[in-house]
């Protein structure tokens, strides 16, 4: 047995080497997944179910995925396609929060993994497994959202992360693939670890941990760079319902083919590229890209009409709690009683979010200039300029008077502290 198999468990839902028999692991087909498949059936001696699963990530060939776990050994390899689940029950109720992670780019990788592990309880309950294994590291965030799922909805199940327990680097990580013949897309050249799905995709490692360094060209596979995006403005009108996006210039689509459609057309703008200083839950300060065009467009044009259709005070509270929510999600906490409290609220927020909103896209940018809703908060009747009987301007000397009472008799109070 290794060291990693006789040293003490660090918690109860963490599998004893002796404990393990039959394995779920959530498999990619990436060097860290493809690599741990070889090794848990040597460190172990147990059976490998590779659970494959569709989110949406674009560039996957899900035969050739299947099929090279089965040639490493796995005695199943299953694939769920879950895009509807994911678009319904994870990214809608991101769209109502205004999801952004400290304000800057929109949660997917976070928003993925309690689906993850949700269908790995369900597979390994299905084939009397009792372990699941999944591929993040020690320095990682996925780590703690698969594990807090599992150990929350399945305390029945125990987890082992190998590349946690092997505590190799990627470069040795390609070296081990590579003396046991198991093809990784990977390179010491091109090291990039990345994450997709159908919300966005993610890019970190190699020379983006150099923060003196701009991202390289050779990274970005959705967005073009928006300097050789198209030299002309194109406009699409989004279509909201309760919240949600429904229709794309009047045409309405499933959500999951809106926001593939969305996504095209915002790539071929340069729009949603973010370059992302951010706090990792386990302590760690760190740089990734991500490549988000359907939520950049989609989030921003939420918001619009979202303000649209608000008072200025739930518009004034209404970010703090989407910050909360993003907060809350990005630490794996979709269980959190908290965050269902949060969710009511959204939904009750949400019933009155529906219009259109023209959203203009030229070289990575992407803007509002068009907005309709028939639950607005606005009359063209009462604007600034216009005289209209039903807004007396001649009440404002009262109401400021009253609306000035506190903090004028505060500052004279102040005045009479300051003179001593």
């Amino acid at each position: 047995m290794s060291d990693a198999q006789v040293a003490p468990q660090p918690a109860s839902y963490i599998a004893r080497p002796e404990d393990v028999h039959r394995v779920v692991l959530l498999y990619s087909g990436g060097l860290d997944t493809s690599v741990m498949l070889k090794w848990i059936q040597d460190e172990y001696h147990a059976e490998v179910i590779a659970l494959c699963i569709d989110l949406g990530q674009p560039a996957d060939d899900f035969d050739e995925v299947l099929d090279k776990a089965r040639n490493l050994g796995a005695v199943e390899a299953i694939l769920v396609d879950a895009k509807d689940e994911f678009a319904r029950n994870y990214v809608g109720p991101s769209i109502l929060a205004n999801a952004r992670y400290q304000g800057g780019y929109p949660p997917f990788t976070s928003l993925g993994r309690p689906l993850l592990a949700k269908l790995a309880v369900d597979t390994a309950r299905a084939f009397n497994a009792d372990t699941i294994a999944h591929g993040c590291t020690g320095k990682g965030n996925d780590q703690v959202r698969i594990e807090a799922t599992v150990a929350t909805i399945a305390p029945e199940l125990k987890v082992i992360a190998p590349v946690r327990e092997w505590q190799m680097g990627r470069d040795e990580e390609i070296a081990y693939a590579e003396r046991h013949g198991i093809p990784v897309s990977s390179s010491v050249e091109r090291p990039y670890s990345i994450d997709d799905n159908l919300w966005g995709r993610s890019s970190e490692g190699g020379i983006i941990e150099d923060l003196d360094q701009a991202p390289p060209d050779d990274l970005f596979e959705l967005v073009t760079p928006p300097i050789a995006a198209p030299d002309r403005v194109e406009e699409i009108v989004v279509g909201f319902r309760e919240g949600l996006p429904v229709s794309i210039d009047g045409t309405e689509y499933g959500l999951v083919e809106l926001i593939q459609l969305v996504a095209e057309i915002a790539c071929r703008n340069g729009v949603g590229i973010v370059d992302h200083i951010e706090d990792r839950v386990v302590g760690l300060k760190v740089r990734d890209i991500y490549e988000v065009p359907a939520a950049e467009v989609l989030l921003t044009a939420h918001r619009e009409l979202e303000k649209l259709v608000c008072t200025g005070r739930q518009n004034a509270l209404k970010p703090q709690l989407d910050g909360l929510w993003a907060q809350l999600v990005y630490e794996g906490l979709w269980y959190e009683p908290l965050l269902a409290n949060l969710n009511a609220l959204m939904r009750d927020v949400n019933r009155k979010v529906t219009g259109e909103i023209t959203m203009r896209l030229y070289k990575g940018t992407a803007r509002a200039c068009r907005r309709v809703s028939p639950y607005a908060i606005y009359d063209k009747s009462l604007a600034t300029f216009n005289a209209d009987a039903s807004f007396s301007q001649h009440a404002s000397p009262g109401f400021i008077e009253l609306f000035s009472l506190q903090s004028r008799m505060a500052y004279r109070i102040a005045e009479t502290l300051d003179k001593g």
